[in-house]
């Protein structure tokens, strides 16, 4: 609802919150993240909380000039699956921007370059029991590297596929594609395009001229 000032679209945002920590405990730490305890004064209440600490992450919707999407198929032990997802990693090199990190793990995922980087939306993946953040870019002009990154682990075997921007939505909506940061991703791509395709903002974000 509103109070006849804006629409709620407009309103409705989310709202950082400085609540006071009085204690905070490292539980477990682990190789790539840690779990954390944390005794939260909010409202009248203390209330303890645990959740992983993560470094953040950037993900990248790489578009061809077909407007095929870059699929990559790996296996992840948490759910048992190689799942198709867009091409991402950790907020894990120090002093390294979000739009950095993208352009490298789009370099050591795909062994690609992009000529066109925007920003396309930031999301929370699991607020109730992380703080990742995933930064997803929009990605075109797309060239292949001359040399390719070895990988190792659950990368060795990494499988790519191009796939129409409209398939992929369909995957998705259809249930084929449960990775959340490829829903957010192609279903926002699909939107931008959908209403007129990248903007001078975003440009300005991978260090181009605006126009």
């Amino acid at each position: 609802m509103t109070d006849g000032r804006g629409s709620a679209a407009e309103e409705l945002h989310d709202e950082p919150v400085e609540a006071e920590v009085v204690a905070s405990d490292t539980v477990f730490a682990g190789r790539v993240w840690d779990v954390r305890s944390d005794t939260v004064r909010y409202g009248d209440d203390e209330i303890v909380r645990q959740y992983v600490a993560h470094p953040g992450a950037a993900a990248i919707v790489a578009l061809d000039e077909h407007e095929r999407v870059l699929l990559i198929q790996q296996y992840r032990h948490p759910i048992r699956h190689r799942d198709w997802e867009v091409p991402a990693g950790l907020l894990d090199v120090a002093g390294e921007s979000p739009l950095e990190s993208a352009k490298r793990e789009l370099a050591e995922e795909a062994d690609m370059a992009a000529e066109s980087w925007d920003e396309l939306v930031s999301v929370f993946t699991t607020p109730g029991g992380n703080d990742e953040v995933v930064h997803l870019f929009l990605a075109r002009g797309l060239s292949h590297l001359d040399h390719a990154h070895d990988r190792e682990a659950e990368e060795a075997d990494i499988r790519a596929e191009w796939m129409p921007l409209a398939e992929a939505v369909d995957g998705v909506l259809a249930g084929r594609l449960r990775n959340g940061i490829l829903a957010v991703g192609v279903l926002a791509a699909a939107e931008r395009l959908r209403r007129g395709g990248a903007t001078t903002a975003s440009a300005a974000a991978a260090g181009a001229p605006e126009a």
